[in-house]
Formats: structure tokens, C-alpha cells, sequence
């Protein structure tokens, strides 16, 4: 596992495993975001058995699905109402963390600077400069 902080209560990581949920509860997160569909990813992986070891761990578990080059407004808008539903700091995950992060920007356009939104990501080799006309907008 590997936890990468954007923000005080937003982190983004690679694929987690189910075997992970105690120590991500123990490091202090209360919601977990799935950004990866399960199409990509074998049956142990997927959203219905992760939803089972979350809750089990006592996490609230959200599943929004981004499907790599079709990022939707939907996506993002669940997203940020997954953010802002939390009731303590998110880790989300999906194949490297990119696309979490990238829902995250899109997510906080217009509260965060765009600079913000752009460098933040990139500490951990997330590229999103490509983002910045939606970001200003």
C-alpha cells in the first residue's frame, strides 16, 4: 500500500487489497473511493468483495468507477459529494492513482488554484498540466 497525501484529508494510492482496510482505518481514513472499474481488475479486487472488507474494517466504501479516457461529469460530480459526504480524511484508489487525483482537481476547479491543483498531484508523478484550461475555467 501506498498512500500518497494530496491534501490533509485527501490521499490517492495504486490498487489496494482487501487485507489492507485495517491499516488504512489505522491510519486515520473513514471513506474509501474505488476510481477503478472492475473490468480492469480479477474478481478478489473488485467492488463488491472490497465493499465487504471496508465495511468490515469499518470504512465507508464508495464506488465511482472512471474509465480511463472517458472521465465523465458524473464522475467528478460523485466525487466530490463523496468528499464532501466524509466524515474524516479519503483515500482513494485506482490502477496508480492518477485518475483519483485527476477526479480530485476537476472535483475542487474553482476553490483550489489551479497551480495548487496541478503541483499537488504532480509531487508523486501524476501529471495534470494538461488539465489546466478546465482547472481556470
Amino acid at each position: 500500500m501506498d498512500i500518497r497525501p494530496l491534501t490533509d484529508s485527501y490521499a490517492v494510492s495504486p490498487q489496494i487489497e482487501p487485507e489492507d482496510f485495517a491499516a488504512i482505518r489505522a491510519a486515520g481514513y473513514t471513506t474509501v473511493i474505488n476510481n477503478r472499474p472492475d473490468g480492469e481488475i480479477p474478481d478478489e479486487l473488485q467492488s463488491q468483495a472490497m465493499r465487504k472488507a471496508a465495511e468490515e474494517a469499518g470504512l465507508t466504501f464508495i464506488d465511482n468507477p472512471v474509465i480511463g479516457g472517458a472521465l465523465t461529469e458524473g464522475n467528478v460530480d460523485a466525487q466530490r459529494t463523496a468528499i464532501d459526504a466524509a466524515e474524516g480524511p479519503v483515500l482513494a484508489y485506482c490502477a496508480s492513482g492518477n485518475r483519483s487525483s485527476v477526479v480530485w482537481a476537476l472535483a475542487h476547479a474553482g476553490e483550489i488554484p489551479a497551480d495548487e491543483l496541478i503541483e499537488r498531484p504532480a509531487q508523486y508523478g501524476y501529471q495534470l498540466a494538461h488539465l489546466r484550461p478546465m482547472l481556470d475555467r
